[in-house]
């Protein structure tokens, strides 16, 4: 959907271009007052100026001139066959196309599509050149019941327009799953755009997110159209949603009702279709209480939530993702070693997925093309001792340090050697059992 602007001294044939492009779906003026386009092209941005070239006191060349001075505005020229040459001059001036009188509708409207579409391919283009990191992995890794459980979820609603929250701690994967959501929806085809809202300042998120106007505020110096406008016909992914102002939580809410928005500084109502999913690791109940985020918003986007579990709640898919990583960083080695494994799998990852993978790029590295092994990893263990009471004097200390020792034995002999259920008899964490049996050197 663009804003056009229709410029003839013909009242039948701006009606004409009007009813047919706003069939379409475009919003549209018109005017057969050159000078009326002059003013309203000053009050108002629009996205195409389809103009006359031929008028009587002021020409569409000097319509031309006023449209090009705002940053971002394609103009069309119309014209009698026998003005082709000055409308080949335009051209040469700044014009994006002519057609020249009597013309189809259906060529019009080609024209309009062609440069509505090359609007929105540049501002992809600016907007993904500005974003730093997109080295996320692109699929769901893993087998575990939790995870399966997340995976029919998303399966599930993607097919439908509804708003989903994604909740989980940092680093669990929530913007795999918006970009799984995505994929997997009829909108696919379309952008995908994500947003960052603890990233930016107030001031300039609702510009990232709305657009703003030339002159907007100090440093817009040309019209900008917001991640709505470019996510349009596909889906934004609001991450860190809480991080929102309340007052900036009052204009998403708004234009998540009417999927309408006026851009910083603008006065034009622009409509957009797109999918919305948000995330956050808060409790937003918690911060609705405390007065930090608006209840009607929350409602709003708790249409489908969907948690994604901790990596320490599906332990199952460690090895997977270690071995993904591995493998997408193209290292030579991409089976995980059995002590290695029985290290990643005794650790509680409180960084998640994110520090498992820092962790991997960082044990690569140590590791120098050799198969990795446990002394490429720096995890940070609990080494306190199963019997914590041990400031009692040396013999003391040593008996209970011989019947701690024991007590692991008779447990990893009781399960057979398997550490989880050895854990488990003990009750104490996998990564704490790894811990004390690297104290007492027993070899498992």
């Amino acid at each position: 959907m663009a804003s056009i602007l229709v410029v003839d001294d013909e009242p039948k044939m701006t009606s004409l271009i009007c009813g047919h492009l706003e069939d379409a779906g475009h919003s549209v003026q018109t005017t057969v007052k050159p000078a009326e386009a002059l003013q309203m092209i000053k009050k108002h941005s629009f996205d195409v100026v389809i103009t006359d070239l031929s008028m009587p006191e002021i020409s569409g060349m000097t319509v031309l001139e006023e449209a090009l001075s705002k940053e971002g505005t394609e103009v069309i020229m119309m014209t009698a066959y026998g003005s082709v040459e000055t409308a080949v001059e335009a051209m040469k001036k700044g014009a994006s196309d002519y057609l020249v009188k009597p013309f189809s509708l259906d060529e019009l409207s080609l024209s309009v599509n062609r440069l509505v579409e090359k609007q929105k391919l540049a501002s992809l283009s600016s907007h993904y050149r500005e974003v730093v990191d997109q080295s996320v992995y692109t699929d769901f890794i893993g087998d575990s019941p939790v995870t399966n459980k997340v995976k029919e979820l998303i399966q599930k609603v993607a097919g439908s327009d509804a708003t989903v929250l994604l909740t989980g701690k940092s680093g669990t994967g929530k913007e795999i799953a918006a970009r799984m959501l995505h994929d997997l929806s009829p909108r696919k085809d379309h952008p995908f755009i994500a947003v960052n809202c603890a990233a930016l300042t107030e001031t300039l998120l609702e510009s990232e997110l709305f657009g703003h106007e030339k002159g907007a505020f100090t440093g817009a110096v040309a019209r900008k159209r917001g991640r709505f406008e470019l996510a349009d016909g596909g889906t934004i992914f609001l991450d860190e949603i809480a991080e929102t102002s309340t007052a900036l939580q009052s204009k998403l809410l708004r234009v998540l009702e009417e999927r309408k928005l006026v851009r910083v500084g603008g006065v034009d109502m622009i409509d957009i279709d797109v999918r919305v999913v948000a995330a956050t690791n808060r409790d937003l109940k918690e911060e609705m209480e405390k007065g930090r985020f608006r209840e009607d918003l929350y409602f709003r986007l708790n249409v489908f939530p969907i948690n994604i579990p901790n990596l320490a709640e599906r332990r199952e898919d460690i090895i997977a993702l270690a071995e993904h990583f591995l493998a997408r960083l193209n290292y030579s080695h991409r089976k995980v070693p059995g002590e290695v494994a029985d290290l990643l799998l005794s650790y509680d990852w409180p960084g998640n997925i994110r520090e498992l993978k820092n962790v991997i790029e960082r044990a690569m590295i140590l590791a120098g093309g050799e198969p990795l092994t446990t002394e490429d990893f720096a995890l940070e263990t609990d080494d306190s001792p199963l019997v914590d009471n041990l400031q009692v004097g040396s013999a003391a200390q040593q008996g209970l340090e011989n019947a701690e020792k024991r007590m692991i034995l008779e447990a990893l002999e009781k399960t057979g050697g398997n550490k989880t259920e050895a854990a488990k008899l003990l009750k104490i964490t996998r990564r704490r059992l790894y811990s004390r049996m690297k104290v007492h050197d027993i070899q498992a």
